[in-house]
């Protein structure tokens, strides 16, 4: 314990003599001075804004038992004194109903004052993120990013992601004060103009939902790495000149996705950018007479996305063909004994067995090779094959395939190739339900993948918990289906799932889960469990890993996956009312035709 007479010493010890700095130079010994409490004022400039209750609690008890054993520094304003440094002791020493406080009286020129409480701030522990963020911010008015760092002893990196975190609007930042928002989500948030910002705040609503945070940045930041045009062409829009060098990729802002992660930041440019290439793309096909085929086939040509591809297209002289329509080769990829090591990577491959995948690897890839360089003489002509979205393309050899059409009729086309107006009303009820039919494909894909992200995005990997049924039931089929190949399928597993020639892939779960027997697995299992999972066409119903996978996290995240669900089907029950409506309407005409 403390004695009295060691306070004392301490107390005059803190006393003895304070050297005043002025513009770098050393002046005058000052001493300490007890001042009244009443006469010392808070600076309303003070840059920190948070002090922990708690904290300020424990301090007020020891200064009621030892009273304040460094003086907090003040400066003369009228008859009063403004705080510069020991806003903290100053507040608890006024909860402990103290009358004078030790003071160090000193004088400061224009923006020192701010200056110097900003750095005292800034080298405290518990400092919070987003005045942290204001304070360094401040600062790099004066000073460039170098010399904060080297100031405030930080990384250059840090004070990079701090300016950048300045940059939240007041409605996030409360969510970063609170705890509820990490501090890279922040920075990710802070990447965005202020205005949308605010539309990315007013979407999400009242309570702070962290996974449709990050699906909003992801669906406005592109990975530059991936993009269909050359990043480093300063001709393409001269006006945003090279991505290298943009401000507004995150490498040069501080590696906000990685070391060296080219993101871009800025979707108006990119999006230009983006269509200027497509456009350079239709005319270097004009110019050289190169077949441009889009990524689409016949049964998505009615996606309005797809449509504006289309239209473009034919707008630029272009027929246009699916890949319906015609037969693609590729130049083939060499394998290599490295990447048949990865790609039998969860297998027990012995060396030879290894050796002899790659020289089977290696016989399929000549005889690619060789379909490959007599393409031209079998009627093949030069194509480019690009995806309707991201515009990204690859050279290939194309050729039509011949297709047998009787067009002496209005309607000799396919059902599915005729536009709404121009078929009966007979006709336009199948049309509307096979396309809602396609709707939900595609909206249980979304809802499957929204669960899956929000699942990778949680503690899920490090539950201590013992595996559930379901999760070891699905691991299990994820193993069957994506690591065992099909003739060991037939050779070790054919008695695994039962007869599954007349089971739905519903069924098939359903009996393999009933006869599954329990074993035990740790926290590999549940990562390879959330790895395994893929997103395509129909698969949320029509995989079984997949099904698996979301029948086992709802025991874990019910309430969270019950939201998601919810979501999706106030949508869908909006518009299945539409489209019923719609049908209504239809039979009515159908009567009114056959009256």
């Amino acid at each position: 314990m403390t004695t009295k007479a060691s306070t004392t010493k301490k107390r005059s010890r803190a006393k003895a003599t304070a050297k005043k700095e002025v513009n770098g130079k050393k002046s005058s010994i000052l001493q300490i001075q007890n001042l009244p409490l009443g006469n010392i004022k808070p600076d309303p400039e003070q840059p920190r804004k948070t002090f922990d209750k708690k904290l300020l609690s424990q301090l007020s008890e020891s200064i009621k038992q030892h009273g304040v054993l460094q003086p907090i520094t003040v400066r003369k304003s009228g008859k009063d004194f403004i705080i510069v440094m020991g806003e903290r002791r100053f507040r608890a020493s006024t909860m402990a109903k103290k009358k004078t406080i030790p003071c160090i009286v000193r004088d400061y020129q224009n923006n020192n004052i701010l200056e110097v409480q900003i750095i005292e701030n800034l080298q405290r522990q518990d400092v919070e993120p987003t005045e942290e963020a204001e304070a360094i911010s401040y600062l790099s008015d004066k000073y460039a990013t170098t010399e904060i760092a080297k100031r405030l002893g930080r990384t250059e990196n840090f004070i990079r992601q701090r300016l950048k975190l300045a940059g939240l609007i007041d409605g996030f930042k409360r969510f970063v004060r609170s705890g509820e928002m990490t501090i890279s989500l922040g920075v990710g948030v802070a990447l965005f103009e202020p205005e949308e910002q605010q539309m990315m705040l007013e979407t999400m609503g009242e309570d702070f939902i962290a996974h449709q945070i990050n699906r909003m940045i992801k669906d406005q930041t592109y990975d530059l790495e991936k993009a269909s045009f050359d990043v480093q062409d300063k001709k393409l829009v001269p006006n945003a000149g090279s991505c290298i060098e943009c401000p507004f990729n995150a490498a040069n802002q501080g590696n906000l996705f990685g070391d060296g992660k080219m993101v871009c930041t800025k979707s108006a440019c990119f999006e230009t950018k983006k269509n200027k290439s497509f456009l350079n793309l239709i005319e270097k096909s004009k110019k050289e007479d190169i077949l441009l085929i889009p990524e689409i086939r016949q049964y998505w040509a009615d996606d309005k996305s797809n449509q504006l591809v289309i239209s473009q297209l034919e707008k630029n002289g272009l027929k246009v063909y699916f890949l319906d329509d015609v037969e693609i080769i590729e130049e083939p990829t060499k394998p290599t004994i490295d990447a048949i090591e990865i790609e039998y990577q969860h297998y027990d491959y012995s060396e030879d067995e290894l050796k002899a995948e790659l020289e089977e690897a290696i016989q399929s890839f000549n005889e690619e090779l060789e379909r490959f360089n007599t393409a031209k003489d079998n009627g093949f002509v030069n194509g480019i094959v690009f995806h309707p979205e991201t515009y990204q393309n690859k050279k290939v050899f194309v050729k039509v395939v011949e297709k047998s059409k009787d067009e002496s009729t209005e309607h000799s086309a396919p059902l599915a190739n005729r536009k709404m107006v121009d078929c009966t009303p007979e006709e336009q009820i199948i049309k509307i339900n096979e396309r809602e039919i396609r709707k939900k494909h595609i909206e249980n894909n979304k809802q499957f993948e929204e669960v899956v992200q929000m699942i990778r995005g949680t503690e899920y990997i490090d539950t201590k918990k013992t595996l559930s049924t379901d999760e070891m039931v699905a691991f299990s089929i994820s193993l069957f289906e994506n690591n065992v190949d099909y003739m060991s399928q037939q050779k070790y597993f054919s008695k695994l799932l039962g007869d599954t020639s007349k089971m739905t892939k519903v069924e098939i779960f359903e009996n393999f889960k009933k006869k599954f027997k329990k074993e035990t697995f740790h926290k590999l299992i549940r990562y390879l469990l959330t790895k395994q999972v893929y997103f395509g066409e129909s698969n949320h119903v029509n995989n079984l890993t997949n099904i698996s996978f979301y029948n086992a996290v709802q025991g874990y995240y019910k309430s969270k996956i019950a939201g998601i669900e919810k979501e999706y089907v106030e949508k869908r029950d909006k518009r299945e009312a539409r489209l019923k409506e719609r049908i209504t309407i239809l039979e009515k005409k159908i009567q009114e035709l056959n009256d």
